[in-house]
């Protein structure tokens, strides 16, 4: 059963990686999730560098954090790399879920990035 799920995650990334892509004016934001922390970084694929990253596991936001992957955590995230990206001058970026369903943890640092400023 859990081998099925990540061969269908593994299948929609794929599908989805296809019909995007960052460009240094609109990066590719894209996330991570695990069972203790939820990450996220924005992706200049052109030439394969990221641009900012933010995680839960960072110092100053596991200060702030009673868990690391919960709805909290994924919004405390998705301001934080809202924050750092509005720093180097970028508004607007691709969302890559990155084979995630959008509900829950994933909606959350995406309102959470809009609310604080990024356009996608």
């Amino acid at each position: 059963m859990a081998n099925e799920m990540k061969l269908r995650r593994k299948k929609t990334k794929t599908k989805i990686r296809s019909r995007i892509s960052g460009t240094p004016e609109r990066p590719r934001l894209t996330i991570y999730k695990s069972l203790k922390r939820i990450y996220v970084q924005a992706v200049d694929d052109t030439k394969g560098v990221t641009l900012a990253s933010a995680s839960s596991l960072e110092k100053d936001l596991r200060g702030t954090l009673t868990n690391g992957a919960n709805i909290e955590a994924a919004k405390v995230v998705g301001a934080s790399i809202a924050v750092r990206l509005k720093e180097l001058g970028v508004t607007a970026v691709v969302f890559d879920r990155n084979g995630y369903v959008y509900h829950g943890r994933v909606k959350a640092l995406a309102d959470s990035a809009r609310e604080a400023g990024l356009q996608f």
